[in-house]
């Protein structure tokens, strides 16, 4: 049942994408027709944090953008990250305590890579609504390092923020925003990765994010 609903908010966002590429003839004229960004934990994992950590997740994301119109904005995801355990362990299931206590990490990583399509609706001036879809190949590694696995899912994201441009022409933006995750099972995940997936969610809610970006 939840894969049935993450195909079908996989399938309403593909129509929303098809109805708003339709009507890129009708466009009004914007100043900046593109647009790049990152995440802010992108850099801080380069700069700040040590990328061999076993709790690093190796984070690599872009998103590359085109202003259809003032409202309308259709874009391409790159990511690439690393798992040390599920995604489902949530803020009320102690999230962080968990991390400290390494009572739910996996026997090693989950690498995940895909290439996915987002939209992006502007609703009130700077407030937007996104939702992305982002198939993910999986490679799974024990604790050495070596492959034992691979796997496919389909993971989505539902987005609510506000797109705040400055500097004199403004290139420069940022936007703070709150995000929803929902993905659907691995069902080719090896014996104790699978185990650990099946006992949490399929879903996370609330994440608080600031993406970085450039308009040209």
């Amino acid at each position: 049942m939840k894969n049935l609903l993450a195909i079908l908010l996989f399938s309403c966002t593909l129509s929303a994408f098809a109805q708003t590429n339709s009507s890129e003839s009708n466009e009004t004229e914007v100043a900046q027709k593109w647009r790049i960004s990152i995440p802010y934990f992108v850099p801080e994992g380069l700069i700040v944090s040590s990328w061999n950590d076993h709790t690093s997740t190796q984070h690599l994301e872009l998103h590359i953008k085109r202003n259809l119109d003032n409202k309308n904005i259709i874009g391409v995801k790159f990511a690439h990250f690393r798992l040390f355990q599920p995604m489902g362990i949530t803020w009320w299931d102690g999230l962080l305590d968990k991390i400290e206590s390494e009572s739910e990490y996996y026997p090693g990583h989950v690498r995940t890579k895909g290439i996915g399509i987002t939209y992006q609706r502007m609703l009130w001036k700077g407030l937007f609504a996104t939702a992305e879809v982002l198939p993910q190949f999986q490679t799974y590694l024990d604790l050495d390092g070596n492959k034992i696995g691979n796997g496919f899912k389909l993971y989505t994201s539902y987005h609510l923020g506000y797109h705040i441009a400055f500097g004199k022409k403004k290139h420069f933006f940022i936007e703070p925003q709150i995000n929803c995750m929902l993905w659907t099972s691995d069902n080719n995940a090896p014996d104790g990765f699978k185990e650990l997936d099946d006992k949490w969610r399929n879903y996370f809610l609330l994440e608080p994010q600031i993406y970085l970006g450039w308009n040209f």
